[in-house]
């Protein structure tokens, strides 16, 4: 066995504890302890370390971690970030002419991994010190990356990447779309790409002040105008809703050369199933090390994924497999006690104007919001809160000591307040969610990996993180109702599900409802037992439907997008089928742009 020991040099704080991971640590035969303080933090020295775990359980702010691997997984290491750092094995493996999808938790080597097949950073095979080309092509020798690296070192590899983070684009650039894009424009294309993807409206506007949809929008058609050998998009579903998502899959796939490298990361699986012409599945201990998978097919990686086993590496990642509904009804039946009902609303902010449709929300459900952005889903949620008047129309609420708990589709440090920690705000939303082996601990805190975060003040966490906190504290509250706006944004496949799992669990055992807007059609899938559907103009006017069942809703929805979903019939998740296909024909031939498709409709696709 290989013993991998990371200290989380973001969580080392040896001033502000008792050093017991040195002080416990036990002497070893050769009369070494495996633990001492170096340069202020922690350092554990792999071939004294015995693993007996002491360390890892004494440290107050749980920044060690300690695991054993096989020894024959040695051999494919790609990349190590220092001594005690992240560990990567294996690297996804692109191939000329297809689409590469790449898919698996945050923190398991997906953005390290395309920077290395970028030509980014260059792999150190776990080394202190830069080994040569030479070496790396010995090391992976009779291998398909040996090709790659090969093609890389002779600088036959010209890399466009899309980056993860949008948001860094305005620090470093400035000036208007239109001529940044004419810039990049190496191929001739980039006004095409810019009108497919709704940028045309946008060409004086200077980059600054692009929201963080436009942003995505920019950089991808950016880097598919480049002349690149392999083409990479780190997550260029984020900050957009599902009409966005489709159009901007549809153009990757569109104008990239069909004799091109793609490789792309996504945490909606929907469009990265869309996009895809394979996968590869990145799997691991999240900041401790991550192994990359063999390729395999779209379905079946995707379905591999959420059974939780990979049958390649005979490898289970998770313990208990994801299903999703595999029956459509055409009648939704409600019952229960009613928490809300609205009467028809008519909401006006500035410019814009929002219509809805009377509707209610019942115990033990779950309410899902679909349709653009700027069509007016917050403004609604927000007035459902009692953060804003409709100008005509009521919003009832029957009990009359509702409680309404409210995430909010922006969150800040300052919603929390900055100094606190994260077990500061978890306590105050209710305590029992900080007692271990308690349902909402196990639920929220586990579940959502906040136990490494309790004692980080808020205003120290990512985007992500902030996200999941967030979540946890709206979720921890006694309530009748729940609002989430956006739950799944900045999180990874696994805890978009793991909060689509929470949500659902919650709204069933404690008899409560929630309303969801998510833009995420496979979270929407699993979670919602009736939808509404917001169409319109975005940023003018906004029409919301009443509360449909699954299936009207879902077909409402999709025949505006010209897109149509068959469901798996063996995990029952929403498949988009490929445009002009034949089930996409087919179902738009019978007007059904989402069901399950019969046996031989499943194979002659």
């Amino acid at each position: 066995m290989v013993r991998i020991a990371v200290v989380d040099r973001e969580l080392c704080r040896p001033s502000k504890c008792n050093l017991e991971c040195t002080r416990f640590c036990p002497v070893n035969r050769t009369g070494n302890k495996a633990v001492e303080i170096v340069g202020g933090k922690a350092r554990i020295y792999e071939e004294v370390c015995t693993g007996c775990g002491i360390c890892v359980k004494k440290c107050p702010f749980k920044a060690i971690s300690i695991v054993n691997l096989p020894d024959e997984l040695e051999k494919s290491l790609v990349h190590r970030y220092g001594p005690n750092g992240f560990k990567l094995y294996g690297l996804p493996i692109p191939r000329e002419g297809s689409i590469l999808g790449i898919i698996g938790k945050n923190g398991t080597g997906k953005t390290t991994a395309i920077r290395i097949l970028a030509g980014e950073m260059k792999p150190n095979l776990g080394l202190e010190r830069e080994p040569s080309w030479d070496e790396i092509i010995r090391r992976f020798r009779g291998s398909e990356i040996q090709t790659y690296f090969k093609k890389l070192a002779d600088g036959k590899i010209r890399a466009a990447h899309k980056i993860q983070y949008v948001d860094l684009v305005p620090r470093k650039i400035k000036g208007p779309v239109g001529k940044l894009l004419e810039i990049a424009d190496e191929r001739g294309v980039v006004k095409d790409v810019a009108k497919f993807l709704g940028l045309n409206a946008l060409w004086d506007r200077d980059v600054r002040k692009l929201s963080g949809g436009e942003l995505q929008k920019f950089l991808v058609a950016a880097v598919i105008s480049k002349d690149a050998t392999i083409y990479l998009f780190d997550e260029p579903g984020s900050y957009l809703d599902v009409r966005e998502r489709v159009r901007v899959a549809r153009a990757i796939r569109s104008f990239i050369p069909k004799n091109r490298y793609v490789v792309v990361v996504e945490h909606d699986i929907a469009m990265l199933d869309y996009l895809s012409d394979y996968v590869v599945i990145m799997f691991g201990e999240p900041g401790t090390y991550g192994i990359a998978s063999k390729p395999y097919g779209v379905r079946v990686g995707i379905n591999n994924f959420l059974n939780g086993y990979l049958p390649a590496e005979n490898m289970r990642i998770r313990s208990e497999p994801i299903r999703y509904q595999l029956t459509l009804t055409d009648t939704t039946p409600v019952t229960g006690k009613r928490y809300l009902s609205w009467s028809k609303l008519s909401v006006k902010l500035g410019a814009f104007k929002l219509e809805v449709e009377a509707g209610e929300l019942y115990e033990g459900e779950v309410l899902g919001i679909l349709g653009p952005n700027g069509i007016g889903k917050t403004t609604f949620v927000r007035v459902l809160a009692g953060e804003l008047k409709p100008e005509r129309g009521d919003v009832e609420k029957p009990l009359p000591n509702l409680k309404v708990s409210y995430k909010p589709q922006y969150v800040s440090p300052e919603l929390f307040g900055e100094e606190k920690t994260v077990e500061n705000v978890l306590r105050e939303a209710n305590p029992s969610v900080l007692t271990p082996g308690s349902w909402l601990y196990v639920e929220l805190v586990k579940r959502l990996r906040l136990d490494k975060l309790l004692d980080r003040r808020i205003d120290e966490l990512s985007g992500g993180e902030l996200q999941k906190v967030a979540i946890a504290y709206t979720l921890a509250k006694e309530a009748h109702v729940y609002l989430l706006d956006e739950p799944s944004a900045y999180l990874d496949v696994e805890e978009r599900l793991a909060v689509a799992k929470t949500i659902k669990r919650l709204t069933e055992t404690r008899g409560v409802a929630a309303l969801v807007v998510e833009h995420d059609i496979a979270v929407q899938d699993y979670l919602a037992s009736r939808i509404m559907v917001f169409r319109g103009k975005p940023g003018f006017e906004g029409y919301a439907s009443k509360p449909m069942n699954l299936k009207d809703a879902m077909n409402l929805f999709l025949k505006e997008l010209g897109v149509t979903i068959r469901k798996d019939p063996e995990t029952g998740r929403p498949r988009i089928n490929k445009e002009d296909s034949y089930l996409d024909r087919l179902q738009k031939r019978i007007g059904q742009y989402y069901y399950i498709p019969r046996p031989s409709e499943k194979e002659a696709e």
